[in-house]
Protein backbone atom coordinates (compact mmCIF):
# COMPACT_ATOMS: atom_id res chain seq x y z
CA UNK A 1 0.00 0.00 0.00
CA UNK A 2 1.06 3.50 -0.84
CA UNK A 3 0.53 5.83 1.38
CA UNK A 4 1.87 9.85 1.15
CA UNK A 5 1.52 12.85 3.96
CA UNK A 6 1.00 16.41 3.87
CA UNK A 7 0.97 18.72 6.32
CA UNK A 8 -1.96 21.17 5.78
CA UNK A 9 -2.45 24.47 8.17
CA UNK A 10 -4.37 24.48 11.41
CA UNK A 11 -2.83 21.22 12.09
CA UNK A 12 -4.47 19.15 9.57
CA UNK A 13 -3.00 16.14 7.38
CA UNK A 14 -3.85 14.78 4.64
CA UNK A 15 -3.41 10.97 3.76
CA UNK A 16 -3.29 9.85 0.22
CA UNK A 17 -3.76 6.43 -0.08
CA UNK A 18 -3.82 4.17 -2.55
CA UNK A 19 -4.13 0.17 -2.10
CA UNK A 20 -2.51 -2.69 -4.67
CA UNK A 21 -4.75 -4.14 -7.35
CA UNK A 22 -4.61 -7.60 -6.08
CA UNK A 23 -6.04 -6.19 -2.33
CA UNK A 24 -8.77 -4.64 -4.07
CA UNK A 25 -9.40 -7.37 -6.22
CA UNK A 26 -10.06 -9.56 -3.64
CA UNK A 27 -12.48 -7.78 -1.15
CA UNK A 28 -14.67 -6.85 -4.75
CA UNK A 29 -14.72 -10.51 -4.93
CA UNK A 30 -15.81 -10.56 -1.21
CA UNK A 31 -18.48 -8.13 -2.03
CA UNK A 32 -19.72 -10.10 -4.89
CA UNK A 33 -20.53 -13.18 -2.71
CA UNK A 34 -22.27 -11.19 -0.04
CA UNK A 35 -24.41 -9.58 -2.05
CA UNK A 36 -25.34 -12.63 -4.51
CA UNK A 37 -25.97 -14.52 -1.40
CA UNK A 38 -28.76 -11.97 -0.42
CA UNK A 39 -30.01 -10.91 -3.92
CA UNK A 40 -33.34 -11.95 -5.03
CA UNK A 41 -35.11 -12.34 -8.38
CA UNK A 42 -37.96 -13.42 -10.34
CA UNK A 43 -37.38 -16.81 -11.43
CA UNK A 44 -34.43 -17.13 -9.54
CA UNK A 45 -33.83 -19.02 -5.68
CA UNK A 46 -32.45 -16.51 -3.18
CA UNK A 47 -28.60 -16.49 -3.79
CA UNK A 48 -29.36 -18.18 -6.81
CA UNK A 49 -28.78 -14.92 -8.95
CA UNK A 50 -25.78 -15.41 -11.85
CA UNK A 51 -23.50 -13.20 -11.67
CA UNK A 52 -23.19 -11.37 -14.43
CA UNK A 53 -27.39 -10.35 -13.33
CA UNK A 54 -25.77 -9.07 -9.78
CA UNK A 55 -23.44 -6.97 -11.60
CA UNK A 56 -25.92 -5.93 -13.80
CA UNK A 57 -28.67 -5.51 -11.45
CA UNK A 58 -27.11 -4.88 -7.97
CA UNK A 59 -23.70 -3.16 -9.33
CA UNK A 60 -23.86 -0.25 -6.62
CA UNK A 61 -24.90 -2.32 -3.78
CA UNK A 62 -21.53 -4.53 -4.49
CA UNK A 63 -19.25 -0.85 -4.94
CA UNK A 64 -20.87 0.00 -1.51
CA UNK A 65 -19.93 -3.24 0.08
CA UNK A 66 -16.40 -2.92 -1.01
CA UNK A 67 -16.33 0.92 0.28
CA UNK A 68 -17.68 0.27 3.27
CA UNK A 69 -15.15 -2.97 3.94
CA UNK A 70 -12.27 -1.59 2.63
CA UNK A 71 -12.04 1.99 2.80
CA UNK A 72 -11.98 2.09 7.03
CA UNK A 73 -9.46 -0.88 7.01
CA UNK A 74 -6.90 0.79 4.69
CA UNK A 75 -7.40 3.71 6.32
CA UNK A 76 -6.42 2.35 10.10
CA UNK A 77 -3.61 0.84 8.09
CA UNK A 78 -2.42 3.95 6.84
CA UNK A 79 -2.19 5.90 10.08
CA UNK A 80 0.10 2.83 11.54
CA UNK A 81 1.96 3.07 8.63
CA UNK A 82 2.91 6.69 9.42
CA UNK A 83 2.37 6.70 12.97
CA UNK A 84 -0.11 9.52 12.52
CA UNK A 85 -3.24 9.57 15.90
CA UNK A 86 -5.85 11.80 14.90
CA UNK A 87 -8.34 13.62 17.01
CA UNK A 88 -11.21 13.07 15.22
CA UNK A 89 -12.89 11.02 12.43
CA UNK A 90 -11.34 11.69 8.93
CA UNK A 91 -13.27 13.66 6.03
CA UNK A 92 -12.65 11.30 2.96
CA UNK A 93 -12.14 12.84 -0.49
CA UNK A 94 -11.46 12.04 -3.80
CA UNK A 95 -12.66 8.37 -3.74
CA UNK A 96 -11.67 6.49 -7.21
CA UNK A 97 -13.02 2.67 -7.07
CA UNK A 98 -13.59 0.86 -10.22
CA UNK A 99 -13.00 -2.83 -11.06
CA UNK A 100 -9.66 -4.31 -12.36
CA UNK A 101 -8.37 -0.54 -10.57
CA UNK A 102 -6.35 0.30 -7.59
CA UNK A 103 -8.56 2.01 -4.56
CA UNK A 104 -7.32 5.53 -4.10
CA UNK A 105 -8.66 8.23 -1.85
CA UNK A 106 -7.57 10.81 0.50
CA UNK A 107 -8.52 11.44 4.19
CA UNK A 108 -8.11 14.69 5.85
CA UNK A 109 -7.59 14.24 9.03
CA UNK A 110 -6.81 16.74 12.02
CA UNK A 111 -3.72 16.14 14.80
CA UNK A 112 -2.25 17.07 17.83
CA UNK A 113 0.07 19.91 17.21
CA UNK A 114 3.89 19.48 18.11
CA UNK A 115 4.98 21.76 20.84
CA UNK A 116 8.36 22.89 21.60
CA UNK A 117 8.69 23.55 25.15
CA UNK A 118 11.34 25.24 25.73
CA UNK A 119 12.48 26.51 29.09
CA UNK A 120 9.66 25.17 31.19
CA UNK A 121 11.45 25.28 34.73
CA UNK A 122 12.67 27.69 36.43
CA UNK A 123 9.57 29.52 35.61
CA UNK A 124 9.28 32.90 37.85
CA UNK A 125 6.18 34.08 38.95
CA UNK A 126 4.79 36.27 41.71
CA UNK A 127 2.36 35.02 44.33
CA UNK A 128 0.52 36.77 46.97
CA UNK A 129 -0.92 35.05 50.15
CA UNK A 130 -3.52 37.60 52.10
CA UNK A 131 -3.85 35.95 55.80
CA UNK A 132 -7.49 34.91 57.11
CA UNK A 133 -9.60 37.98 58.63
CA UNK A 134 -11.50 38.20 61.76
CA UNK A 135 -14.29 39.88 59.53
CA UNK A 136 -14.10 36.96 57.01
CA UNK A 137 -14.68 34.59 60.37
CA UNK A 138 -17.46 36.25 61.25
CA UNK A 139 -19.16 36.23 58.32
CA UNK A 140 -18.58 32.44 58.61
CA UNK A 141 -19.98 32.36 61.10
CA UNK A 142 -23.18 34.70 60.35
CA UNK A 143 -23.99 31.79 57.72
CA UNK A 144 -23.95 29.16 59.80
CA UNK A 145 -26.10 30.56 61.90
CA UNK A 146 -27.91 31.35 58.61
CA UNK A 147 -28.65 27.76 57.74
CA UNK A 148 -29.77 26.98 61.38
CA UNK A 149 -32.22 29.41 61.19
CA UNK A 150 -36.35 28.43 61.48
CA UNK A 151 -39.18 30.14 60.62
CA UNK A 152 -42.58 30.70 62.73
CA UNK A 153 -45.76 31.10 61.66
CA UNK A 154 -46.75 35.18 62.44
CA UNK A 155 -50.45 36.54 61.79
CA UNK A 156 -49.33 39.78 60.79
CA UNK A 157 -48.98 41.01 57.10
CA UNK A 158 -45.97 40.49 55.28
CA UNK A 159 -42.44 41.96 55.07
CA UNK A 160 -39.43 41.58 53.12
CA UNK A 161 -37.34 38.73 53.99
CA UNK A 162 -40.92 36.67 55.23
CA UNK A 163 -41.79 33.41 54.08
CA UNK A 164 -45.01 33.35 52.35
CA UNK A 165 -47.00 30.41 51.37
CA UNK A 166 -49.25 30.85 48.63
CA UNK A 167 -51.99 30.28 45.94
CA UNK A 168 -51.90 31.62 42.71
CA UNK A 169 -53.59 30.85 39.53
CA UNK A 170 -52.49 32.80 36.25
CA UNK A 171 -54.49 33.55 32.75
CA UNK A 172 -53.56 35.18 29.46
CA UNK A 173 -56.12 36.55 28.03
CA UNK A 174 -59.17 35.45 30.24
CA UNK A 175 -57.38 31.70 29.72
CA UNK A 176 -55.71 29.36 32.16
CA UNK A 177 -51.88 29.59 31.94
CA UNK A 178 -50.32 25.42 31.54
CA UNK A 179 -48.37 25.33 35.03
CA UNK A 180 -49.86 28.62 36.27
CA UNK A 181 -52.25 27.35 38.83
CA UNK A 182 -49.95 26.44 42.10
CA UNK A 183 -51.22 25.54 45.24
CA UNK A 184 -49.44 25.95 48.78
CA UNK A 185 -46.10 27.24 46.99
CA UNK A 186 -43.70 28.60 49.29
CA UNK A 187 -40.96 31.24 48.37
CA UNK A 188 -39.20 34.30 50.41
CA UNK A 189 -40.05 37.95 49.41
CA UNK A 190 -36.57 39.43 47.68
CA UNK A 191 -35.06 36.23 46.70
CA UNK A 192 -36.09 36.50 43.05
CA UNK A 193 -37.44 32.98 42.90
CA UNK A 194 -40.90 34.22 41.64
CA UNK A 195 -42.20 37.33 39.46
CA UNK A 196 -41.06 40.90 40.93
CA UNK A 197 -44.85 41.95 40.62
CA UNK A 198 -45.64 39.05 42.80
CA UNK A 199 -43.27 39.46 45.45
CA UNK A 200 -44.35 43.07 45.38
CA UNK A 201 -47.78 41.95 45.77
CA UNK A 202 -47.51 39.66 48.68
CA UNK A 203 -45.85 42.66 50.65
CA UNK A 204 -48.60 43.89 53.24
CA UNK A 205 -50.74 40.77 52.83
CA UNK A 206 -51.99 38.54 55.61
CA UNK A 207 -52.78 34.69 56.18
CA UNK A 208 -56.07 34.59 54.19
CA UNK A 209 -55.86 37.86 52.24
CA UNK A 210 -56.48 37.77 48.49
CA UNK A 211 -55.18 39.67 45.84
CA UNK A 212 -55.28 40.12 41.97
CA UNK A 213 -52.05 41.11 40.10
CA UNK A 214 -50.61 42.20 36.45
CA UNK A 215 -47.28 40.97 35.30
CA UNK A 216 -45.85 40.81 31.97
CA UNK A 217 -44.08 37.31 31.23
CA UNK A 218 -40.55 37.01 29.98
CA UNK A 219 -39.09 37.51 26.51
CA UNK A 220 -37.64 34.18 27.05
CA UNK A 221 -40.38 32.29 28.25
CA UNK A 222 -40.13 28.28 27.50
CA UNK A 223 -43.72 28.62 25.94
CA UNK A 224 -43.38 30.73 22.65
CA UNK A 225 -46.85 31.87 22.66
CA UNK A 226 -47.12 33.29 26.41
CA UNK A 227 -43.45 35.24 25.87
CA UNK A 228 -44.31 39.65 26.57
CA UNK A 229 -47.65 38.86 27.47
CA UNK A 230 -49.49 40.49 30.21
CA UNK A 231 -50.85 38.05 32.41
CA UNK A 232 -53.31 37.95 35.27
CA UNK A 233 -52.95 36.45 38.30
CA UNK A 234 -55.03 35.83 41.38
CA UNK A 235 -52.76 35.77 44.62
CA UNK A 236 -54.08 34.12 47.87
CA UNK A 237 -51.48 34.14 51.32
CA UNK A 238 -52.04 31.34 53.24
CA UNK A 239 -49.50 31.30 55.62
CA UNK A 240 -46.92 34.16 56.65
CA UNK A 241 -43.40 32.93 58.65
CA UNK A 242 -40.66 34.96 60.35
CA UNK A 243 -37.24 34.07 60.47
CA UNK A 244 -36.01 33.57 63.66
CA UNK A 245 -31.87 33.16 64.13
CA UNK A 246 -30.25 31.24 66.89
CA UNK A 247 -28.65 33.07 69.63
CA UNK A 248 -24.57 33.56 68.50
CA UNK A 249 -23.23 31.81 71.86
CA UNK A 250 -22.15 28.85 72.93
CA UNK A 251 -25.47 26.78 73.04
CA UNK A 252 -25.61 27.66 68.84
CA UNK A 253 -22.26 25.51 68.75
CA UNK A 254 -23.38 22.80 70.30
CA UNK A 255 -25.84 22.30 67.38
CA UNK A 256 -22.66 21.85 65.17
CA UNK A 257 -20.39 19.88 67.22
CA UNK A 258 -18.38 22.24 69.34
CA UNK A 259 -18.28 22.58 73.29
CA UNK A 260 -18.21 26.29 73.12
CA UNK A 261 -18.55 29.57 70.67
CA UNK A 262 -14.59 30.03 70.70
CA UNK A 263 -13.89 26.55 69.77
CA UNK A 264 -16.69 26.83 66.89
CA UNK A 265 -15.03 30.01 65.69
CA UNK A 266 -11.38 28.22 65.75
CA UNK A 267 -12.68 25.74 63.74
CA UNK A 268 -14.52 28.08 61.13
CA UNK A 269 -11.07 30.03 61.08
CA UNK A 270 -8.66 26.32 60.53
CA UNK A 271 -11.01 25.74 57.67
CA UNK A 272 -11.45 29.33 55.94
CA UNK A 273 -7.08 28.76 56.07
CA UNK A 274 -7.22 25.38 54.69
CA UNK A 275 -9.36 26.69 51.69
CA UNK A 276 -7.33 29.99 51.42
CA UNK A 277 -4.29 27.31 50.86
CA UNK A 278 -6.17 25.55 48.32
CA UNK A 279 -7.00 28.97 46.68
CA UNK A 280 -3.37 29.92 46.67
CA UNK A 281 -1.94 26.75 45.04
CA UNK A 282 -4.95 27.11 42.13
CA UNK A 283 -3.67 30.81 41.84
CA UNK A 284 0.05 29.45 41.37
CA UNK A 285 -0.44 26.63 39.23
CA UNK A 286 -2.66 29.23 36.45
CA UNK A 287 -0.05 31.47 36.60
CA UNK A 288 2.96 29.06 36.37
CA UNK A 289 1.06 27.14 33.59
CA UNK A 290 -0.04 30.95 31.92
CA UNK A 291 3.78 31.86 31.41
CA UNK A 292 4.97 28.63 29.75
CA UNK A 293 2.33 28.95 27.48
CA UNK A 294 3.13 32.64 27.12
CA UNK A 295 6.02 31.11 25.50
CA UNK A 296 4.51 28.44 23.22
CA UNK A 297 3.57 29.25 20.53
CA UNK A 298 1.17 26.13 19.00
CA UNK A 299 -2.06 25.87 16.92
CA UNK A 300 -5.10 24.28 18.85
CA UNK A 301 -7.11 21.13 16.27
CA UNK A 302 -10.92 22.87 15.75
CA UNK A 303 -12.12 19.45 16.86
CA UNK A 304 -10.66 19.91 20.67
CA UNK A 305 -12.04 23.21 21.13
CA UNK A 306 -15.40 22.32 19.98
CA UNK A 307 -15.33 19.13 22.30
CA UNK A 308 -14.39 21.04 24.94
CA UNK A 309 -16.89 23.79 24.52
CA UNK A 310 -19.76 20.78 24.33
CA UNK A 311 -18.28 19.66 27.40
CA UNK A 312 -19.04 22.98 28.93
CA UNK A 313 -22.18 23.00 27.45
CA UNK A 314 -22.92 19.82 29.29
CA UNK A 315 -21.65 20.51 32.55
CA UNK A 316 -24.05 23.37 31.97
CA UNK A 317 -27.25 21.29 31.51
CA UNK A 318 -26.64 18.82 34.21
CA UNK A 319 -26.50 21.69 37.16
CA UNK A 320 -29.52 22.68 35.41
CA UNK A 321 -30.82 18.95 36.18
CA UNK A 322 -29.47 19.10 39.61
CA UNK A 323 -31.38 22.35 39.95
CA UNK A 324 -34.82 21.19 38.92
CA UNK A 325 -35.00 22.61 35.90
CA UNK A 326 -35.45 20.98 32.55
CA UNK A 327 -33.01 22.14 30.57
CA UNK A 328 -34.61 21.08 27.25
CA UNK A 329 -37.15 23.88 28.23
CA UNK A 330 -34.19 26.77 28.55
CA UNK A 331 -34.15 28.77 25.30
CA UNK A 332 -30.12 27.72 24.56
CA UNK A 333 -28.73 29.89 21.80
CA UNK A 334 -25.70 27.35 21.03
CA UNK A 335 -24.24 29.54 18.50
CA UNK A 336 -23.78 32.59 20.50
CA UNK A 337 -22.52 30.36 23.36
CA UNK A 338 -20.02 28.71 21.31
CA UNK A 339 -18.89 31.70 20.34
CA UNK A 340 -18.95 33.12 23.95
CA UNK A 341 -17.37 29.97 25.38
CA UNK A 342 -14.65 29.61 22.70
CA UNK A 343 -11.40 31.63 24.67
CA UNK A 344 -12.17 29.62 27.68
CA UNK A 345 -12.19 26.52 25.71
CA UNK A 346 -9.45 27.43 23.54
CA UNK A 347 -7.36 28.04 27.04
CA UNK A 348 -8.41 25.27 28.60
CA UNK A 349 -7.45 22.74 25.76
CA UNK A 350 -4.00 24.61 25.56
CA UNK A 351 -3.64 23.97 28.51
CA UNK A 352 -4.14 20.26 28.67
CA UNK A 353 -1.91 19.89 25.14
CA UNK A 354 1.25 21.42 27.55
CA UNK A 355 0.37 19.34 30.28
CA UNK A 356 0.91 16.46 28.21
CA UNK A 357 3.50 17.41 26.50
CA UNK A 358 5.83 18.00 29.84
CA UNK A 359 4.38 14.80 30.77
CA UNK A 360 5.75 12.76 28.38
CA UNK A 361 9.10 14.72 28.00
CA UNK A 362 9.52 14.06 32.10
CA UNK A 363 8.01 10.29 32.09
CA UNK A 364 5.85 10.97 34.39
CA UNK A 365 3.06 8.28 34.77
CA UNK A 366 0.77 6.95 37.34
CA UNK A 367 0.35 3.55 38.55
CA UNK A 368 -2.59 1.75 39.22
CA UNK A 369 -2.22 1.67 42.54
CA UNK A 370 -2.27 5.38 42.75
CA UNK A 371 -5.90 4.61 40.80
CA UNK A 372 -7.14 2.48 43.17
CA UNK A 373 -5.70 5.21 46.27
CA UNK A 374 -7.59 7.35 44.49
CA UNK A 375 -10.88 5.24 43.96
CA UNK A 376 -10.72 4.36 47.23
CA UNK A 377 -10.67 8.03 48.40
CA UNK A 378 -13.81 8.28 46.04
CA UNK A 379 -16.11 5.58 47.33
CA UNK A 380 -15.08 6.46 51.17
CA UNK A 381 -16.54 10.15 50.62
CA UNK A 382 -20.01 8.65 48.78
CA UNK A 383 -19.84 5.80 51.50
CA UNK A 384 -20.00 2.92 49.13
CA UNK A 385 -17.82 -0.32 48.40
CA UNK A 386 -14.35 0.63 47.03
CA UNK A 387 -14.74 -2.38 44.31
CA UNK A 388 -18.55 -1.57 43.45
CA UNK A 389 -17.76 1.79 42.33
CA UNK A 390 -14.66 0.99 40.48
CA UNK A 391 -16.08 -1.33 38.65
CA UNK A 392 -19.10 1.40 37.94
CA UNK A 393 -15.89 3.38 36.83
CA UNK A 394 -14.71 1.19 34.27
CA UNK A 395 -17.85 0.93 32.56
CA UNK A 396 -18.73 4.56 32.47
CA UNK A 397 -15.07 4.91 31.15
CA UNK A 398 -14.43 6.96 34.31
CA UNK A 399 -11.35 5.18 35.00
CA UNK A 400 -9.60 7.00 32.43
CA UNK A 401 -10.56 10.63 33.57
CA UNK A 402 -9.43 10.12 37.32
CA UNK A 403 -5.80 8.82 35.56
CA UNK A 404 -5.55 11.50 33.65
CA UNK A 405 -6.74 13.89 36.35
CA UNK A 406 -4.17 12.04 38.37
CA UNK A 407 -1.07 12.47 35.80
CA UNK A 408 -2.41 16.52 35.57
CA UNK A 409 -1.78 16.46 39.02
CA UNK A 410 1.70 15.34 39.17
CA UNK A 411 2.53 17.47 36.37
CA UNK A 412 1.45 20.66 37.71
CA UNK A 413 3.02 19.92 41.14
CA UNK A 414 6.95 18.83 39.01
CA UNK A 415 6.08 22.16 37.03
CA UNK A 416 5.29 24.46 40.80
CA UNK A 417 7.85 22.75 42.24
CA UNK A 418 10.34 24.36 39.72
CA UNK A 419 9.20 27.34 39.52
CA UNK A 420 10.86 30.17 40.76
CA UNK A 421 7.97 32.13 43.09
CA UNK A 422 8.35 35.24 44.52
CA UNK A 423 6.28 35.80 47.18
CA UNK A 424 4.63 39.49 47.04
Amino acid sequence: MKVDIEELPACRRRLSVEAPLEVVQAAWEDAYGRVQRQARMPGFRKGRVPRGLVKRHFGEDVRREVIQQLVPTLYRQALDEVKLAPVEEPEFQDLHLEEDQPLRFTAVVEVKPTIVLGDYTGIRVRQSTEPVKDGQVQEALEELRERQATWEAVSRPAQGGDLVIADHEMTVNENPVPGGKRQGQAFVIGSGHLLPELEEAAVGMAPGDERKVEARLAEDSPDEKLRGQMARIRLRVAEVKEKRLPAMDDGFAKTLGHETLEELGTAVRAELEAERVRQDRRSLEGKVVDAILEQCDFQVPEALILRQISHQIGHARDQLRRQGVDPDRVPWDYEKLTQELRPSATRAVRRALLLEAVAEREGLLVTEEEVDVEVDRIAAQAARPGPALRSLLEKGGDLDRIRQGLLDGKTLDFLVNHAKVEQE
